[in-house]
């Protein structure tokens, strides 16, 4: 997405106390551990993510608010629970690699091996190197026929999910399923589900649960 003409600032609730020590910040710490990780996950964004200003977005369309899901899952407690959420969808959709389309995919990915996961992560390049290996695909090798979860951050048309999904099955690869940080409701689902076959599609929040008070909302 190209940010444009931001008028607004960050949506957040900082009723947080902004220093905990001793005792405090340790209970805090296992509290948080104990969360569901997508609760823990839509909180980071609501506080983190979510930006009120007009902007533009990559498929060309106007929007009032973006969200910035890179400002939540590239702290502490939203990348463990994110970790957690993906690592968990690989084991169910038994993906053996995770990635999707640099760089909306490449935090995502990271943060199912920091989980755990046991699985290979890749960045789908947007343009082919032009030296060395020339890979559209970096990362580990690839087997042919592998199950690849791919992953997104924010989904609004699905464009550049459906683009990561072509290039992996133009790679001889398969597509096991589909993981987004966040879908914003906006026909993104419809065409991703459409390109891969069947393959499960299963946004881990949507704008629903960040911003159920939106202008746009239906």
């Amino acid at each position: 997405m190209r940010l444009t003409n931001l008028r607004g600032v960050s949506r957040i609730n900082r009723s947080r106390t902004a220093h905990i020590g001793g005792r405090g910040s340790a209970a805090l710490g296992k509290m948080r551990a104990m969360e569901d990780p997508r609760d823990r996950l839509v909180a980071e964004l609501r506080e983190h993510a979510l930006v009120i200003g007009e902007v533009t977005l990559t498929s060309g369309r106007k929007a009032q608010y973006y969200v910035d899901a890179k400002r939540a899952i590239l702290r502490p407690e939203g990348f463990r629970a994110l970790g957690q959420m993906v690592a968990a969808e690989a084991e169910r959709v038994r993906a053996t690699a995770v990635g999707g389309m640099t760089m909306g995919a490449d935090p995502v990915a990271c943060a199912a091996l920091a989980a755990g996961a046991p699985v290979k992560a890749f960045f789908v390049r947007k343009d082919r190197k032009q030296h060395g290996l020339q890979r559209w695909i970096e990362g580990p090798e690839l087997e042919p026929g592998e199950r690849c979860l791919i992953v997104e951050d924010v989904v609004t048309t699905g464009g550049s999910t459906v683009k990561a999904i072509e290039r992996v099955l133009e790679e001889g690869l398969g597509v096991a399923g589909v993981v987004s940080v966040l879908d914003r409701l906006a026909g993104g689902a419809e065409a991703i589900r459409a390109a891969t076959d069947g393959a499960p599609y299963s946004p881990l929040t949507t704008i629903d649960d960040i911003y159920p008070d939106r202008p746009d909302a239906s």
